[in-house]
């Protein structure tokens, strides 16, 4: 009878307690790592101007509104004061530009330009040259209320001639939105 404590016996004895350990070690979980710690910042209220439109589709309708920004640059005040614009008025006279749930257009600041990036869904809204005048001044004069030169805008991230009978080549005022 052979040795059983053979050098190959013992290097093949000491590889198979090498893979069993390899073998648990890889079973294991992984290990989950530490969640953030959650800093939630703290929302204030900031009075607005909103512009929407009156019953017979002709003039606009500013009605103070209150929303809630974690800071107060113009960015953040301006996407908040089109998220408070496509809600739509909470009550009075004024009337809703879009239909209820349309989400609000993306905006985005240069300077004292503002750039508002219109949904695809805004393109299919068929309203006519009044009622395309009616969404983009009460847009522009909301947008414009704090300060500000100009509008621009945009149909789903890119340059357009048209929102339909609108000509958006050119960037909107104040001076086009007349009150």
């Amino acid at each position: 009878m052979r040795r059983l404590f053979s050098l190959f016996n013992v290097l093949a004895l000491l590889a198979l307690a090498a893979a069993a350990y390899a073998y648990q070690v890889v079973q294991r979980p992984a290990e989950l790592p530490t969640p953030p710690k959650l800093e939630l910042l703290e929302r204030h209220g900031v009075k607005l101007k909103v512009y929407y439109s009156d019953q017979q589709v002709k003039t606009l309708k500013p009605v103070d509104r209150t929303v809630q920004v974690v800071e107060e640059n113009p960015t953040s005040l301006a996407q908040a004061a089109l998220n408070a614009w496509a809600q739509g008025p909470q009550q009075g006279e004024a009337l809703a530009v879009v239909p209820a749930g349309t989400d609000a257009p993306r905006v985005y600041v240069r300077g004292k330009h503002y750039y508002v990036d219109l949904l695809p869904a805004y393109g299919k809204l068929n309203y006519g040259s009044s009622g395309e005048w009616m969404l983009v001044c009460t847009m522009t004069r909301t947008l414009l209320e704090r300060g500000g030169d100009d509008v621009s805008f945009l149909l789903g991230g890119k340059t357009v001639d048209t929102l339909g009978h609108i000509d958006l080549r050119r960037a909107f005022t104040r001076a086009d939105c007349p009150n």
